[in-house]
């Protein structure tokens, strides 16, 4: 108020009587409060108000600072003691910003300490392990300094930190899965040329959907922070279609739990085996196992049972199975297996050594279908049950380890085997081709995460550039490691399992290396993906991530039981992936993405018939490749 006002009104109150002062005063004093109590409520402790509401559109409250000197206070008693301004109240206590300079010292650029942006930083990092909706991790908006009337300034908070090598190798990461394993099958099925063809072309409708994902944010024009895509879903189509992505997010997981399992399952089993079959000096032959092996070329492996090359099974034979006529890879040897016309099943004769005396005991207590899937309810029942999953976190470098160790020992047995390939006898396509395009979609599958992945790009114009290059290297480590593999294998090709490790003799060493290091992996990885899926179905259930432990515990048993089923039941990998990520990128890679960005081409009154006609051939592709897994489920 400017002071000749002021004065005016001081004049006028000195002639007033001391009623009509009184009345003043009172009508004053009424006015301020109305005006204020609706905006602030002033507080002197440090620890008794807080604020969970990022109030009135996502910004934050403020502080104000009043000056002792103004009010007659002791600045040493009251230093430290600001006020806050919140039209919110909670019971949670703040996290005070210690400032590393006096308000008075204005040459000093950096306000904060290392350590309180530190601190900032894993707040920002815990908030993204809980649903959108839960607000417990979200820093309190009110907590500001009292020396600034203004919003928290830090703004390198807010800035991405990685370059695109990081993400690029990031996003390749966590697409390499268990899908490699079962890629030299996959392209069996498929013929050779044209699954190499069906592998570039899902890359290709992969990456442009998952474009369409990370694109979503900013063509729906939403300024807060969007931690899936499912948010994104749910702008466009209500609760609904919120609760439609949270289910197929949903199945990718258990799918790949129950993929876990089965593959942990077949790993504990042969490293056990291997160890038992070292210590007693026995080897493939000895266990009466139904192998057909080349044992010149990289203890390669074709078991009888599993043989799946389109012949009749009445027909199948040692010759059958050879790549070469008037070569049986010195199947003569191996007396211990005797084949017939009639029957798929080997006749076992007597072998010429002696078992030990526990191995009928032994067989019985650890079979792969029987047994070994319930002892793993021991080991990984315990660490599905952590509240954090922060320990387990620290592992994750070894997926990359793990791919990358994939990769050397394929192609170390191509270097030792060599080509065994004729495009004259070998098909180059195939009917079964849709068990390819099933794995593919989940090999290719990180759409439900990507929007997060790459938050943190230093410059978010490469992020079209650094997801293409990340997909072309996805992609060139599918193709080589499955045409690799096919063309090296020196048995027929339909002897190639859905788990290429299958393929090669238990007493190998570089394949018992493989197998134990995957199931350490797979081991640590498990339990971070079970606490993904329950935090997901305890918020939408319960409102709460961890509502008790017996609520966690009943849903981690029954979790625990499916995966044993399936293990029991139906322990081939290869069928388990295709129809997961046929179920899954229905939705998240063939339907939503391009759903979204009609409507807000739509809502822009942009949309053209060219793009309903493209987005619905891409949704009609999703649906008939998961058709297609049940019109040749038995054939492959």
């Amino acid at each position: 108020m400017p002071s000749s006002t002021h004065s005016n009104s001081s004049s006028n109150i000195a002639g007033e009587s001391l009623e009509e002062k009184t009345q003043l005063i009172s009508k004053v004093t009424r006015m301020k409060r109305i005006v204020s109590e609706p905006f602030v409520r002033l507080y002197q402790s440090t620890e008794s108000i807080t604020s969970d509401d990022p109030g009135p559109s996502g910004c934050c409250s403020r502080s104000v600072s009043v000056s002792n000197r103004e009010s007659g206070r002791d600045e040493a008693k009251y230093a430290r003691k600001p006020f806050y301004v919140s039209p919110y109240e909670d019971n949670r206590k703040p996290y005070y910003y210690t400032p590393l300079a006096d308000e008075e010292d204005k040459n000093s650029d950096q306000k904060y300490s290392a350590r309180t942006q530190a601190t900032l930083s894993r707040y920002r990092y815990y908030s993204k392990l809980t649903p959108p909706s839960d607000k417990t991790l979200v820093i309190p908006s009110h907590i500001i300094p009292a020396q600034y009337y203004s919003l928290l300034p830090i703004p390198a908070l807010t800035k991405g930190k990685q370059g695109s090598i990081v993400l690029i190798f990031s996003v390749w990461n966590t697409m390499m899965g268990t899908s490699i394993l079962s890629m030299p099958w996959a392209l069996h099925q498929a013929g050779f040329l044209f699954g190499l063809f069906l592998m570039l072309f899902m890359a290709a409708i992969s990456l442009y959907t998952c474009y369409r994902v990370l694109k979503s944010p900013q063509q729906a024009g939403v300024k807060t922070e969007i931690l899936e895509f499912s948010d994104i879903v749910a702008l466009y189509l209500g609760k609904y279609g919120n609760w439609a992505s949270m289910f197929f997010s949903l199945s990718a997981f258990l799918g790949a739990m129950i993929a876990y399992w089965v593959l942990m399952t077949n790993f504990l089993y042969h490293s056990v085996n291997y160890i038992y079959d070292q210590y007693y000096g026995l080897d493939e032959e000895s266990t009466g196992l139904d192998s057909v092996i080349a044992p010149t070329c990289g203890n390669a492996v074709c078991h009888i049972s599993n043989y799946h090359g389109g012949d009749n099974p009445s027909t199948i034979s040692p010759a059958t199975i050879s790549p070469d006529d008037n070569d049986t890879f010195g199947l003569s040897n191996f007396a211990t297996v005797a084949f017939t016309a009639t029957s798929a099943t080997p006749n076992y004769t007597t072998p010429s050594y002696i078992l030990p005396a526990n191995f009928r005991i032994y067989e019985s207590i650890w079979n792969e279908v029987k047994t070994v899937p319930l002892y793993l309810v021991i080991l990984l029942l315990p660490l599905m049950n952590f509240k954090s999953p922060t320990f387990f976190t620290k592992f994750n470098s070894l997926g990359t380890l793990s791919v990358a160790y994939l990769i050397i020992f394929v192609s170390l047995k191509t270097g030792s085997c060599g080509v065994h390939f004729d495009f004259e006898t070998i098909p180059q396509i195939r009917t079964l081709f849709p068990a390819l395009t099933g794995i593919l979609a989940l090999a290719y599958f990180i759409h439900n995460a990507i929007i997060s992945i790459m938050r943190n790009q230093k410059k978010p114009e490469n992020n079209a550039r650094d997801l293409t290059i990340a997909y072309i290297l996805v992609a060139a480590t599918y193709v080589f490691v499955a045409s690799a593999f096919y063309i090296m294998f020196p048995l027929d090709k339909g002897c190639i399992q859905d788990n290429f490790l299958n393929n090669f003799r238990g007493d190998d060493v570089l394949t018992f290396a493989a197998r134990v290091g995957l199931l350490f992996q797979m081991t640590t990885v498990f339990p971070l993906i079970a606490y993904i899926f329950r935090i997901q179905v305890m918020h939408a259930l319960f409102g709460s991530i961890y509502p008790s432990l017996k609520h966690v515990v009943m849903l981690n048993v029954l979790l625990s039981a499916i995966c044993i089923l399936f293990a029991r039941f139906l322990p081939q990998i290869g069928t388990i992936i295709r129809f997961c990520g046929s179920f899954s990128g229905l939705a998240y890679i063939f339907t939503l993405p391009g759903i979204v960005y009609m409507m807000e081409q739509k809502r822009r009154k942009c949309l053209t018939n060219t793009s309903i006609f493209l987005h619905c051939i891409i949704i009609g592709l999703g649906v008939l490749n998961f058709v297609g897994q049940f019109v040749i489920l038995g054939a492959e």
